[in-house]
């Protein structure tokens, strides 16, 4: 069933609309702040989904540096189980890592603490996919940003290894 289109007619003041249809309350903020009504805006609920968007990219940052990471960790520290699916990974997370830094440039200040965060989350993931002890690994990201970031970056011998995944 197709959800009604919020206009001004079908604006729902109620004020559980927050709670008990989500789309139908973003449909109408919307169409009160492209109105002008500020008076009847849901300022509370409103606040709390912006701050919570900024933590939704704070938080993709961290998940793509966790699965960029991880993957580092498996090339560089289980070579013999190499494939193109991880060179693929790696690629994709980079450039979706730096996209996501390019249409939020205040992340940037915020990858520092990502990164730690980042590096325990990503150690799991190796240690979990490779079934290596965690003691294999660093205690502490062994890679810098620049690194991490740079799409000539593998672990291990880069040139070498990743022309003989291609």
């Amino acid at each position: 069933m197709p959800v009604p289109e919020i206009n001004e007619k079908t604006v729902m003041s109620t004020p559980n609309l927050y709670e008990t249809d989500f789309y139908a309350w973003t449909q109408e903020q919307a169409l009160l702040l492209r109105k002008n009504q500020w008076t009847q805006l849901d300022l509370l609920n409103l606040i709390e989904e912006i701050e919570s968007l900024g933590k939704q990219q704070r938080q993709e940052l961290r998940n793509r540096l966790s699965v960029l990471i991880g993957h580092l960790l498996k090339w560089e520290y289980q070579p013999q189980s190499r494939s193109r699916s991880w060179l693929a990974t790696i690629r994709v997370q980079r450039r979706d890592t730096l996209q996501l830094l390019k249409d939020n440039p205040s992340l940037k200040s915020y990858l520092e603490n990502a990164l730690a965060e980042a590096y325990e989350n990503g150690k799991d993931l190796a240690m979990g996919e490779t079934d290596l002890p965690e003691e294999t690994f660093p205690k502490i990201c062994a890679y810098g940003l620049t690194e991490i970031l740079d799409n000539s970056f593998y672990p291990g011998e880069p040139s070498e290894l990743v022309s003989e995944v291609n």
